[in-house]
């Protein structure tokens, strides 16, 4: 029987010196230098180092020589200084516990991969193995911050008068937006929950029973592909507040963030945060999502390209284009022509055609389309641009969708392969008025831009049926360094605007009926204004912990093809479990 952990190995410090203690935990390296043997002991708190001592204890310092990498073990001994050895790189590198008594708790076989925080085993490697993973720092204090930063949101939203209620994970089924995960009931023959894509309906449902103010840590799901930040199940912070505005929404929230800031990052957030529409936002940095960091803002030169004699620019505006580009201040000597080409590449994976350029050195200006224009031209492009010595010019002449596009991913990319983003900058700002309808080409028809329940500025709503395009709704994103955390609206609590709101994106009637009715019906018993707002979880402890991918921040995530290696999901059931669904697998043609 081994003896009872008294403390964490993390937890050591110098006012312990004296103590017995004894510590339970992985071995995460070991070094022999003779007559003496020292071992890093690690547990979810930390590292603690473990010296034995040949002149002391000959037979337990050989029992400790046969440890291996990961054994698990239980050490007692008593905690002294290191002195003039002191590790200042360790939190607990000021002491050392001389062992006593060793217990090997269970023995390791060679771990697949070095459990160290410059692994270099392919991801895939490490998620086949993800328990092993989990015991790297790296990913550890991931876990450990997204722990934090729930803690902090339910103490936050508690203390201003927030009631945490969970809502169904089986729901009903509303085929909007992304696919649903579906589940076959095996009561009910032919028919299916869905899992949630968000608690949108339920929560606003809370609103209309009176309960004010409601928020979750709320699982959600949605079958779609999947990219870096992006898991077909994820966990959002969800709220909704009833008798507000978009004012009352932001201010609470900001005071989240503050504090999420101050105790996770020591990092003082200046309120209130600032404050851009959508259409600033797409003009500035072509994305509605635009990273503060640095410049390289978009400026419009149409009305130049307009009356110039280059055909690519003149005949973009000719058939409804605009012509845009950014300029690259001060880094032109630093992108080379064939950097230049490597970015207009990049740009047609966005779908422009090309970029031009324009490059002001030396008091000389080149570029690929200097020729086919006027020195006058190349004037007043130099003082759209406010462009001089050392600068490079990059344009974009295509629809404005495309512009947009490819000019915001190119700012982003060149901010990157110049190093210009600090590390340690954090530039967070609401996006707000986002247009109530997007055109779907796919479908021909307005669809919602976020969901049928957001509700239209209120100077807007006259032209819901005569200029959808124009209209702006209460709808607001929180970004962060260039990335959606999190968004929200204000909803629509009149029954008529909400039926004015289905039959503009092709809803009838009866289908309203079929999908919303026990929505519409609750409408009917006193519904107040009300609105909400989710943060992504995830993808928000990813920006705080200043990590490339989501799934460091997950403890089993999901890979690109929605599966988990280490538990080989999904798989195959038995048919005997098919048949009790009522369900039959399609031959495969």
């Amino acid at each position: 029987m081994h003896a009872k952990r008294t403390d964490r190995c993390g937890n050591l410090r110098r006012e312990d010196v004296g103590r017995t203690v004894t510590l339970c935990g992985w071995v995460a390296k070991r070094r022999n230098l003779g007559s003496l043997l020292f071992i890093d002991l690690r547990d979810v708190s930390g590292v603690a180092q473990i010296t034995f001592d040949d002149t002391v204890d000959k037979g337990l310092f050989d029992k400790a020589n046969g440890v291996r990498s990961e054994y698990c073990l239980c050490v007692t001994g008593k905690v002294r200084e290191r002195g003039t050895d002191e590790n200042k790189k360790m939190a607990t590198g000021a002491i050392e516990v001389l062992a006593e008594r060793l217990s090997i708790l269970s023995k390791s076989e060679t771990p697949p991969f070095e459990i160290t925080g410059d692994c270099n085993a392919g991801e895939e490697l490490r998620l086949k193995y993800r328990y092993l993973d989990l015991r790297r720092t790296e990913i550890k204090d991931c876990l450990v911050l997204r722990h934090k930063v729930c803690k902090i949101a339910r103490d936050y939203y508690d203390a201003n008068g927030f009631l945490e209620i969970e809502t169904p994970m089986l729901c009903k089924s509303t085929p909007e937006g992304a696919r649903d995960y579906l589940v076959p009931s095996r009561l009910h023959h032919g028919s299916f929950y869905a899992l949630p894509q968000s608690p949108q309906l339920y929560k606003q449902l809370l609103m209309v029973a009176g309960y004010d103010r409601y928020m979750q840590i709320a699982r959600c799901f949605r079958d779609e592909d999947l990219r870096a930040d992006r898991q077909p199940e994820f966990t959002q912070i969800d709220l909704e507040m009833s008798f507000v505005d978009v004012d009352d929404v932001i201010t609470v929230n900001e005071g989240f963030l503050k504090k999420v800031f101050k105790e996770v990052l020591s990092v003082d957030l200046k309120l209130p945060l600032p404050r851009m529409p959508y259409r600033e936002a797409m003009d500035r940095f072509g994305s509605d999502k635009p990273d503060l960091r640095f410049g390289f803002e978009i400026k419009d030169i149409t009305e130049i390209a307009a009356a110039s004699d280059f055909k690519v620019f003149r005949d973009a505006v000719e058939q409804g284009g605009t012509v845009r580009g950014i300029n690259i201040n001060g880094f032109a000597d630093k992108i080379s022509r064939k950097e230049i080409d490597s970015l207009t590449e990049f740009a047609k994976t966005y779908r422009a055609k090309g970029v031009a350029w324009l490059k002001f050195q030396g008091g000389e200006i080149s570029g690929s389309f200097a020729k086919f224009i006027t020195d006058e031209e190349k004037l007043k492009i130099a003082s759209a641009f406010g462009a001089g010595g050392n600068d490079l010019i990059l344009i974009v002449a295509d629809k404005p969708k495309t512009v947009f596009a490819s000019l915001g991913a190119l700012r982003c990319e060149i901010a990157k392969r110049l190093g210009v983003i600090k590390k340690d900058d954090y530039k967070l700002l609401w996006i707000t008025e986002f247009p109530l309808f997007e055109y779907s080409e796919e479908e021909e028809r307005y669809v919602a831009m976020h969901h049928p329940f957001t509700s239209p500025m209120d100077e807007d709503k006259d032209m819901i049926e005569s200029a959808p395009d124009k209209v702006r709704a209460k709808a607001y994103d929180i970004v962060f360094n260039g990335v959606e955390a999190g968004g929200g609206s204000i909803r629509i609590h009149d029954a008529d605007l909400q039926e004015r709101m289905f039959r503009a994106i092709g809803i009838s009637e009866r289908e309203a009926r079929v999908k919303f009715g026990y929505l519409l019906d609750a409408f009917t018993y006193g519904v107040p204004p009300h609105g909400g707002m989710a943060y992504g979880l995830d993808r928000l402890i990813m920006l705080l912990a200043d990590t490339q991918s989501i799934r460091d921040v997950i403890a089993f995530p999901k890979v690109q093809n929605a599966s988990e290696l280490m538990t080989e999901s999904p798989s195959e059931v038995p048919e005997k479990s098919l048949l009790e669904l009522g369900i039959k697998l399609a031959d495969e043609k």
